[in-house]
């Protein structure tokens, strides 16, 4: 029986997935974005769970059908014979997303979907299996485009990228298939059986090296995992499955016997011993070798030339020998000297850095990490250099050297702004506050001085557009990073860069690094913690300070819903406002031990306060079934969120306004709902009977961010008054 199936695939892999596809025996090949449609039989589908070392999800299309409104998305799903896929003692879950199709809420789709599910098992049974979000035994996937509804049940059960062989406690910045689909884009496959080396010299967890040895030796990167969706599925066969592990078994006790030599290194020992055990999980324990060492000294394992791939962190913290520029200027010195006659690949998305190697590129390939945009280059290794990059020069002749360079304009302006910004701060009683936000284009830098029990310097590079020559932009930053600590008087090691870019189809708060390292700083009169290195966002939003003073001002007496609630900031102004009680809802159990934190800084008995960790699209709607109220809401969602944890995808303009409205089923009747949103080209398209909206996004808007007014919007929702009309 001929069947339809379709891979996903992280954005610039689809080739690679479709070359992996016809080789495992699919049929009717056709390449989309972010994944490979494909048909063959139940094997052709079984095959690439087990052995694509790119995909990430592989789905059995169970049926298509016009969707023009609910009712006939329900009657649809429903149409279809649910009883033959999993029974009443399974877990389900569904996953649905909607393009240019008349459902613009995809929460609510998917609510819809689950009630023809259930329904259905009502009707013939009596009875309904249950909703399970997290690790369900078997996953629904709806996909809505222009008004067609295509049913799928997912295979894969979770992201094929988890292979079951890596701690996920632990920082890993790349997924496993990213990294395969690097180095089969380096040719590492051809190159290890030709018996070349391989080196990973900055390994972290291990990923890369545990991937080039699952190529070389051949074994099926879904040997090791234990759960696939399939497995409850009801049309599932065993007997073909257990042939399909065997036979990897066989393929694999076969090749780990003529492995090159694969190592990999790294300057901390947490990472290295992580690797260590992640190798040993992936039963290669033997194969790879991982070994502390510091970048500049390593040195080749093995007498021939062979591959070598460095994925170079990301975070742009400034400070002492974190500073990227020199840590990207060390690794082209290490290939040249050390390594001449290799072959490099250099994953990164800070790819403005990469003249600082001095080396001749002879591929560039652009590929995405989540949603960042990087690429990987490839580099023939030789002690021949490129041209020299530019260097900063001596702190004894900066202030001339970088008046020739045109920073004095960047310092004159910088000197201005702290001059007059301190004084408005000293007598506001304002202790985090933005000094500069790109007030000249050719210094395209926000910079935010926060105060407390240290002072700290934080900036952040609005990515320059592609006309805009990279060498003389990173020049311009370096010089006015040079700069900022004389000026400040703040120390370059409490001074921290990051890039900020326009985030695409990825969850807001991306992780850049994980050293949990906290400052506490101070913000009228209260305490918080906040983080330079690990995140683009600090967990103080400096521009959202008259925000949280409204909230305060407003809170007395009244039950306080924070939703989305972040690092729970403007919890603690509501409950140092008087708030009855605080209410703070996110799905990032980070998020809710850092307003806990939050809390005790400040001192506040937690007694009244609750904490609830969910995904706020599904909370309202059980706060609202349970006939929750709350006299203060205060509503600010990320502009686009694509977490894992989420049922699906969400889009502030798309779904801004079911989302309001669902939370204005929670406000009491003499209740205050603040709705905010930093989305730049936000249109509030909203259709209300009976509530007030005050746009108060002018008087929200704090001095320091007077020249980036739209840094947020913001609005006040009421309900009006009831007019009696019995007299």
């Amino acid at each position: 029986m001929i069947l339809r199936f379709f891979a996903s695939t992280p954005k610039g892999t689809e080739a690679l997935l479709a070359r992996e596809l016809t080789a495992l025996g699919a049929t009717k090949i056709r390449v989309q974005s972010a994944g490979v449609a494909f048909a063959g039989t139940l094997e052709a589908g079984y095959r690439p769970c087990l052995w694509s070392r790119v995909a990430s999800r592989v789905i059995l299309r169970l049926g298509q059908f016009p969707a023009s409104d609910p009712e006939a998305l329900y009657d649809g799903v429903r149409a279809i014979a649910w009883h033959e896929h999993f029974g009443l003692d399974n877990t389900f879950a569904v996953d649905l997303n909607s393009a240019d199709s008349f459902l613009t809420h995809s929460h609510f789709g998917a609510l819809k979907v689950k009630d023809a599910i259930v329904d259905q098992f009502r009707e013939l049974f009596g009875s309904r299996p249950t909703v399970a979000l997290d690790r369900p035994d078997l996953r629904i996937n709806v996909y809505l485009y222009k008004n067609e509804a295509t049913v799928s049940i997912d295979l894969s059960g979770e992201s094929l990228h988890r292979r079951g062989y890596r701690d996920e406690a632990l920082l890993a910045p790349l997924k496993e298939n990213l990294a395969a689909a690097i180095l089969l884009l380096a040719d590492w496959p051809q190159r290890a059986a030709e018996g070349q080396p391989f080196m990973d010299l900055m390994c972290g967890s291990g990923t890369l090296p545990i991937e080039a040895a699952l190529i070389a030796a051949d074994i099926a990167p879904g040997l090791i995992r234990g759960r696939f969706g399939f497995l409850a599925w009801r049309g599932h066969d065993q007997a073909l499955w257990e042939r399909l592990q065997d036979e990897a078994q066989a393929r694999k006790q076969e090749c780990i016997k003529k492995m090159p030599a694969i190592a990999g290194f790294d300057h901390d020992p947490r990472a290295v011993a992580s690797a260590r055990k992640n190798a040993e999980r992936a039963g290669i324990a033997g194969v790879v070798q991982f070994t502390r060492q510091e970048l500049q000294v390593a040195l080749p394992r093995a007498p021939t030339a062979g591959l070598i791939v460095v994925n170079p962190p990301y975070g742009r913290r400034v400070g002492g020998d974190s500073e990227l520029p020199r840590l990207y200027a060390e690794i082209g010195e290490t290939l040249r000297r050390n390594f001449s006659g290799w072959d490099a690949a250099v994953f990164t998305e800070n790819t403005k850095l990469l003249y600082r190697l001095r080396m001749d590129a002879s591929r560039s390939i652009p590929l995405y990490n989540g949603g960042l945009e990087c690429s990987l280059t490839l580099f023939h290794c030789s002690e021949r250099a490129a041209a020299p990059p530019i260097e900063l020069p001596d702190t004894k002749e900066r202030p001339a050297s970088l008046a020739a360079q045109g920073v004095e304009m960047f310092a004159n302006r910088l000197r201005k702004n702290m001059r007059s910004l301190a004084r408005w701060a000293r007598r506001s009683g304002v202790e985090c506050y933005r000094l500069y936000d790109a007030d000249l284009p050719e210094y395209a830098l926000a910079i935010d001085f926060y105060g407390g029990e240290e002072s700290w310097v934080y900036v952040q590079e609005y990515a320059p557009p592609p006309a805009v020559d990279a060498l003389k932009a990173a020049a311009r930053r370096d010089a006015a990073l040079a700069v900022i600590p004389d000026l400040t008087g703040v120390p370059e090691n409490r001074v921290f860069f990051k890039l900020r870019q326009r985030k695409k189809d990825r969850a807001q708060y991306t992780k850049f690094a994980e050293e949990g390292r906290f400052v506490t700083v101070s913000e009228g009169g209260y305490r918080f913690a906040v983080n330079f290195t690990d995140y683009i966002d600090t967990g103080l939003f400096l521009d959202h300070r008259g925000t949280r003073a409204l909230v305060k001002a407003l809170a007395a007496g009244r039950h306080f819903l924070n939703l989305f609630g972040y690092t729970g900031v403007a919890s603690v102004y509501a409950a140092l406002g008087g708030a009855a009680s605080t209410t703070s809802v996110d799905l990032s159990h980070t998020y809710l031990e850092w307003a806990r934190r939050n809390f005790a800084l400040n001192r506040i008995d937690t007694g009244a306060h609750a904490f609830i960790q969910a995904d706020c699209l599904e909370w309202i709607q059980e706060a609202a079934q349970c006939k929750a109220r709350y006299g203060l809401i205060f509503l600010d969602p990320p502009t686009f969120s694509n977490s894992k944890r989420m049922t699906e995808t969400f889009d502030v303009q798309r779904d801004h306004e079911a989302l309001i409205k669902d939370a204005l089923k929670l406000l009491s009747a003499d209740g205050v709902l603040l709705f905010s949103t930093n989305s730049k080209h936000f249109k509030l398209r909203v259709s209300l009977t009976g509530i007030d909206i005050e746009d108060i996004t002018r008087d929200t808007i704090p001095l320091d961010f007077a020249r980036r007014p739209h840094v947020h919007r913001c609005w006040k929702l009421t309900r009006q008054p009831r007019v009696d009309r019995s007299t």
